[in-house]
Parts: C-alpha cells; sequence; structure tokens
C-alpha cells in the first residue's frame, strides 16, 4: 500500500486529487482501449497512397507493403510520448497520430511531393509550434480567448467525439454519391441500422448507460470488455469480415479476430524518412507552397491541442477559474514535441487526443494513467492482432458516453446574450459539421472579433484574437490562395 504524500501517489498527486492508483491504472486502460484503433487505422490512411513517385510509406513499390511497419511506428511514438506526458505534465492525456492530420500529410502533401518531403514538413510544423510555446505565444493564445468561448470548444469537441463514435460503429453512415442527394449522412446503411456489429454497438451503449447510472465502478472498461468478448463470439461464427460496399454489415475499423500469429518483433522501416527541406523545391509552388502547408498543419495542431487540453482539463476539474489547466506549458511542449516526433518517425504528426476522456470518465486525474496507456502502446508494437481484436464497435461507446458528459456544460454559457453566444454556437456545431476540430475554433474566434466590431467593442477584443481570426481567415481561404501560388 502506496503511502499518501509519497512514492507514487506523491509524485502523481493521486490522493490529492481525489484519485487511486487502481482508478488510474483502469483509467489509463480504457484511454488506450478507446483510442487503440489509431495503431490499425493510421497504416491505412498513410499506407495506400503513393508519392509522386510512385513510392509507397516505408519504401515499397506495392499499396500497403509499409503497414507492419507504419503500425510499429504508430505504437512506439504514441506510447514513449504519453509516457512523457504523464511524466512531465502529470496530465491524464494521451497522444497519437492525429486523425485529419495524417489524411492531409498522405493527401495533400505527399502526392505532390515525397514521403520524406512531406514528414520533413511535418518535423518543421513541430519546429515551430515549440518555439512558440517556449516564447509563451501559445499560451498568451490560449490566455486570450474568452471563458465561454473556451466552455464552447469543450461542448463542440463533446458532441464531435460522440459523432466520431456513432460514425466509427456505422449508427450513422454516409450517404452514398449515387442517390443524388444533398442529405449528407443517414442512419446504418440505407436509413435502417444493419447487421451484428452495429447490434454490438448497441448492447455496448446501453450496458455502459446501466452501469454508469447506477454508478458501477469500472463501468467504461466492463463494457469494452464485454462488447469485445461478444464481438470475438459474433466474428468466429459468423465470418462477417470488414464492412464494404458490398457487405454493409461487416466490421467498421477492425476484424475481431484472434487468428494468426498473436506475437512479433516490429518493424521500424519508417523511421528516419525525412528531408527536412525537400518539399521546398519538389512541391508546385516552390517554397510560397511549402511554407502555406506547414502554416495548414501549424493551425490545425495549435488549437486541436488547446481545445482537448481545455476540454479533458474541464472534465477531470483540473482546470483553474481561467479555464487553464494546471502545467498548462508543460502539456503543450509535450504536444510540440510530439508533432516532432511523428514527423521524424514517419508516421505523421502526434497531437493530443480528445479520446483521453474516456479514462478520465473512469476516474483518471492524474499523469500515471497516461503512462498505463503509454506503456500499453509500447506493448501493442508486439501484439499488434491482439490490439486489432477490440473492434470500433466495442469502444466507442465510451465516446458517446464521454460526448454527453461533455455536453453538460452547456449551461455554462449565457445564450441570451447574442455577442458570445453567436460564437458559442458557430464554435459547437462546426465541430462535428465539418468534423474538425480547428474549423469550429476558427469560425467562433473569426465569429466574435466580427461581431465586437460590428457593435463598436472594439476595445474589448484582445490583441492576439486580432491576430488569430486574421490567421484562421488565410486557414479558410487556403484553396483560393494555394491556387493563386499554383
Amino acid at each position: 500500500m502506496t503511502v499518501k504524500g509519497g512514492g507514487i501517489d506523491g509524485f502523481f498527486k493521486i490522493a490529492e486529487r481525489g484519485s487511486s492508483i487502481g482508478t488510474e491504472v483502469r483509467g489509463g486502460l480504457v484511454t488506450f482501449l478507446t483510442m487503440a484503433y489509431i495503431v490499425v487505422l493510421n497504416p491505412l490512411i498513410l499506407g495506400f497512397v503513393p508519392d509522386s513517385t510512385g513510392t509507397f510509406l516505408g519504401g515499397g513499390t506495392e499499396p500497403g507493403s509499409g503497414i507492419p511497419a507504419i503500425a510499429a511506428g504508430t505504437a512506439l511514438v504514441a506510447g514513449l510520448l504519453t509516457i512523457l506526458m504523464g511524466g512531465l505534465a502529470n496530465f491524464p492525456l494521451a497522444l497519437a497520430t492525429g486523425l485529419g492530420l495524417n489524411a492531409f500529410v498522405a493527401n495533400s502533401i505527399a502526392r505532390v511531393s515525397t514521403w520524406g518531403d512531406a514528414m520533413g514538413l511535418v518535423v518543421l510544423e513541430g519546429i515551430v509550434i515549440l518555439a512558440l510555446v517556449l516564447t509563451g505565444f501559445r499560451k498568451a493564445v490560449f490566455h486570450a480567448v474568452p471563458q465561454q468561448l473556451k466552455v464552447a470548444i469543450s461542448v463542440g469537441i463533446g458532441l464531435f467525439i460522440a459523432l466520431i463514435g456513432f460514425v466509427d460503429a456505422r449508427f450513422v453512415t454516409r450517404i452514398p454519391d449515387a442517390y443524388q442527394t444533398t442529405v449528407p449522412v443517414q442512419l446504418g446503411a440505407d436509413g435502417h441500422l444493419v447487421g451484428w456489429p452495429v447490434l454490438v454497438f448497441c448492447l455496448g451503449l446501453l450496458l455502459m448507460i446501466g452501469l454508469w447510472v447506477r454508478r458501477v465502478r469500472g463501468a467504461i472498461l466492463i463494457s469494452i470488455l464485454a462488447s469485445t468478448v461478444l464481438a470475438v463470439v459474433i466474428e468466429a461464427v459468423g465470418d462477417l469480415g470488414p464492412a464494404s460496399a458490398d457487405n454493409p454489415g461487416g466490421w467498421s475499423l477492425s476484424v475481431p479476430s484472434l487468428s494468426g500469429d498473436l506475437v512479433g518483433l516490429p518493424s521500424f522501416d519508417t523511421l528516419g524518412e525525412v528531408d527536412l527541406f525537400g518539399a521546398f523545391s519538389s512541391v508546385e509552388g516552390g517554397v510560397l507552397a511549402a511554407l502555406l502547408l506547414v502554416f495548414s498543419l501549424l493551425l490545425a495542431d495549435f488549437f486541436d491541442t488547446m481545445g482537448t487540453m481545455t476540454a479533458i482539463g474541464a472534465e477531470a476539474g483540473l482546470n483553474d477559474e481561467a479555464g487553464t489547466p494546471e502545467n498548462a506549458q508543460r502539456i503543450l511542449v509535450v504536444d510540440s514535441v510530439a508533432a516532432i516526433a511523428g514527423g521524424a518517425a514517419g508516421v505523421s504528426s502526434n497531437t493530443s487526443y480528445i479520446e483521453s476522456a474516456s479514462g478520465v470518465g473512469e476516474g483518471a486525474r492524474t499523469g500515471l494513467a497516461s503512462v498505463v496507456t503509454g506503456v500499453l502502446f509500447l506493448l501493442a508494437m508486439f501484439v499488434t492482432p491482439l490490439v486489432a481484436a477490440i473492434p470500433s464497435e466495442a469502444a466507442v461507446p465510451a465516446l458517446v458516453l464521454v460526448g454527453f458528459l461533455m455536453m453538460q456544460q452547456v449551461t455554462e454559457i449565457d445564450w441570451r446574450d447574442v455577442e458570445i453566444a453567436i460564437p458559442a454556437f458557430l464554435t459547437v456545431v462546426l465541430m462535428p459539421f465539418t468534423y474538425s476540430i480547428s474549423v469550429g475554433i476558427g469560425a467562433g474566434f473569426v465569429a466574435h472579433v466580427l461581431i465586437k466590431v460590428v457593435t463598436g467593442k472594439v476595445r474589448e477584443v484582445h490583441p492576439l484574437m486580432w491576430i488569430v481570426a486574421g490567421l484562421f481567415v488565410v486557414y479558410f481561404a487556403y484553396s483560393p490562395i494555394s491556387g493563386w501560388l499554383s
């Protein structure tokens, strides 16, 4: 038994924050289970896109040839940086390759340059962000944001991750283009729920809600494990396979199967696949086009982390009266280093994950939970098939539940004051509607400045808000600007 104030308890302030070692371990495990899909998903996003020379990430000439190396590199960087977050910042926040960022790197950069050039820009973006953190600029921007707008960011992220949960479980799907409709999404496939995997999700969500309202400790973890067992049995009997246009009743992201080798030595062929300044000559448009790509990466990474950090801190009760988490500077430093590390490892920029909220929902309040999550990521390098056995349908009900928990903060916004309500509304709705945290934040910032201008309250706008709003205008105008440069 650890004595309060000493050892692990004292280092991580576990008792001081009203937690226990068991709760932290459980929270770290839940966070890992909720975001372990990235070890499978990142290779699928990066491993099938050829660069301008026809080469795939990892050095192969065949689609998917680098998947084992990408998976191992993804787990390696996620593990090391999440442990660093827990040990240095003592914050229950896990990091991994950023979704959206990896798709941007693959489809907008690598296709017009090389994979080494693309990862070089990721490293440069991380260096710039680290410099902004060390000079205090990033934190100063954070303090310049009105408190109720920070609350709106948390609420918007809650809706966003709930939507991620529904989409990853195929409870909500995109309507095929062949239908020629302007309606973007629908319930299940063809307007109704299809297949056993969706049933696993529904049963898992109902079980999680039932356990949660009964205040059962470990509700999220119990639900994930029970749903995984059910999913493995269903797949063994039904052999459903992955979801596709011809198989809408299949598993969404990973098939829960324990067949084949369960343990193996990792390959790290993507590590060091970086050309720091190669894109400045290989990308059409030269230096200016490359700088614009770096700027786009920077903005997405810059504000995603701020929003995620705020939301996790609020849910864990670790924010101060200004809405700032304890050790915010250290959190931002680790996140900046993660961007550099992800590029250097050839697996795209790593960033803070909002899925960490699932561990916080399980009771995690300290960095010990992050250390547990990080260690599990490192172990995942050797047991990727076991990680893949947890289907998204079993894990993402946690995102829906946590989305509800974060949505509860909406009462802190004064909806009768249109000067804050309109920017807050745009922030909240555009995150899930555009599937982007950055877009929601940017729209809220721009609307805030615009409203203050038209109401004659220019002096109430913090100088940094002018700068950031202007940068977001450039961000939103990326396409015409890049076209002009080309």
